[in-house]
């Protein structure tokens, strides 16, 4: 997976697809999937993206890395305990397992849009700064947090998590409101505008069989 200039480590927390996407419910697709797959989506974007060296994906889905045996290279990193704390203390685990010794970044998983190209773009801007941080396209929440080698990982994802972000010394980051990179997804009228952005194979299945 890596690639000239690559080297960061991309962290993304994955809940249980039981309780993942609470809110996101459409007629006639099942939830589980639909969850299991946008998290998929997210992930094999990071994994092939020319910046990433590794990807860890924190989660304590059993189903998970059965699911993703087409996505090559993942490191899988149970969240334990931390499942109890929410979902900065699943990145803590997964900024953990990568170490210090590399750039780190913790990427939503629920970006089912998420081209490779709009990741590194991010990751390269990221590069000038110790911690920059990308918006949602609401400008509220946060999709991307970063950290440089060396520099300890400080994250406050949740409700109006953009704004704790630069208060942890986050640089925002100029990303065109239309990147991909931006378009998390929680309720049906989210996914409906990550279609227009068009969808990853997965997602894409899953609506399909509707």
């Amino acid at each position: 997976m890596t690639g000239p200039g690559s080297g960061w480590a991309v962290v993304i927390p994955v809940k249980p697809g039981a309780v993942g996407k609470s809110r996101l419910h459409l007629a006639d697709v099942d939830r589980v999937t639909l969850a299991r797959a946008i998290a998929l989506d997210t992930i094999a974007a990071a994994a092939s993206c020319s910046e990433v060296a590794q990807v860890f994906v924190v989660t304590d889905d059993g189903a998970l890395p059965a699911l993703a045996f087409d996505i090559p290279g993942l490191r899988f990193v149970p969240e334990g305990d931390g499942a109890l704390r929410g979902i900065d203390a699943a990145v803590a685990a997964g900024a953990a397992a990568a170490g210090e010794g590399m750039p780190r970044a913790a990427l939503l998983g629920d970006l089912p849009a998420l081209r490779a190209e709009d990741l590194a773009t991010a990751l390269r801007d990221s590069s000038a700064v110790p911690r920059a941080v990308v918006a949602d396209e609401e400008g509220t929440g946060t999709t991307l947090v970063t950290a440089a080698a060396g520099v300890p990982f400080r994250s406050s994802f949740g409700e109006g998590s953009f704004v704790r972000h630069v208060g942890l010394g986050c640089t925002p980051l100029d990303v065109d409101e239309t990147s991909t990179l931006r378009r998390d997804v929680d309720t049906a009228d989210q996914l409906l505008d990550a279609m227009t952005l068009g969808l990853g194979p997965r997602t894409a299945r899953v609506l399909s069989g509707r």
